[in-house]
């Protein structure tokens, strides 16, 4: 199987998308011309033309608004903001139309939009670019929130994300673009909801999701030193979460760590946590503990990026702290 990086995995899911179906196209700042931001969309203008990469200025209530209204009448927008800390200026097309129409229209109009860009810590970037709202989103009926930790998972949930009838929140990282991974030629679809274990184990059930996975995987080999076997679960999306995986997984190990880069106010590990304790509360050994970033805006210095977001310092300390007495 081929190895390539999680923007082309990115770039092939809209590609056969495009070609599979002419409803589909995608929007946003510097999206056409520059090729992305991040290089994601490169090339795409060339094959589809400006008809379906439209490049937009830099109003992302505006573009935001189209996209919702072109899904409404049947289209298939990809609306890419350059970073989720820039969807707060969308916020009320995303939140009271996108997400609220199915409902408020009795069933009568569907949004079948993905919103997706990069969310969270992108090193040097400053507390205005490193925002994580996935919490958010995750609060909010009416959307599904996908956040893919590899470049195939990328592919299939993303190609899973453009054919499905509801709104889409879509989570990447500018910290993930450059990953390689494997992913098979030709199409396949990942389901939403359906989280993925990515390492079996018996002492503990490590839940992450997103660029938070490589913490959870890198601490998983470490503990392995130290005679600790962890379960290592990808959420892989967040909105609908797949809690009958990780209660199973708790009812064998009977421990639970949950590492997020948010921060840990309103978390969606708290979330987890409360319907851990609540479905396997009699299969639990000790506390069900949180890794999330500190309270605090993110800073700009690189130590105190360290200091701030969950490492695998700080996964491991928590792990041992619930697998010894």
């Amino acid at each position: 199987m081929r190895e390539i990086q999680f923007r082309e995995a990115l770039r092939e899911a809209m590609s056969e998308e495009m070609r599979r179906d002419k409803n589909v196209f995608v929007m946003g700042e510097e999206v056409a011309e520059y090729n992305g931001a991040y290089k994601v969309t490169q090339g795409m203008l060339d094959e589809f033309g400006p008809e379906r990469m439209y490049d937009t200025p830099i109003a992302e209530l505006g573009f935001a608004g189209l996209g919702v209204g072109a899904a409404m009448n049947g289209l298939r927008p990809i609306i890419e903001f350059m970073t989720f800390n820039f969807s707060l200026v969308a916020i009320d097309q995303i939140i009271n139309s996108a997400a609220k129409i199915y409902s408020m229209s009795a069933g009568q109009y569907s949004c079948p939009i993905v919103f997706r860009g990069p969310t969270g810590n992108a090193g040097q970037l400053g507390a205005q670019h490193s925002s994580n709202f996935e919490n958010w989103f995750a609060n909010t009926p009416g959307l599904k929130v996908v956040v893919p930790s590899n470049p195939y998972d990328a592919k299939g949930l993303l190609k899973a994300s453009i054919r499905d009838n509801d709104p889409v929140i879509f989570m990447e990282s500018e910290l993930m673009y450059g990953d390689k991974g494997e992913v098979p030629e030709g199409e396949y679809l990942l389901p939403i909801g359906v989280a993925d274990v990515k390492k079996k184990g018996k002492d503990v059930t490590i839940v992450s999701f997103g660029k938070m996975m490589k913490v959870a995987l890198e601490a998983a080999e470490e503990l392995a030193k130290d005679n600790i076997d962890a379960e290592v679960i990808d959420l892989r999306t967040v909105r609908p979460i797949d809690y009958a995986t990780i209660v199973e997984s708790v009812k064998k190990t009977n421990r639970c760590v949950i590492v997020e880069e948010a921060n840990p106010i309103a978390s969606l590990a708290t979330d987890l946590a409360f319907n851990i304790q609540k479905n396997a509360f009699d299969y639990l050994d000790a506390p069900v503990l949180r890794v999330n970033s500190m309270d605090i805006p993110l800073s700009y210095a690189p130590q105190y990026i360290e200091a701030t977001i969950p490492n695998v310092k700080r996964t491991i300390d928590a792990v041992k702290k619930v697998c010894y007495k």
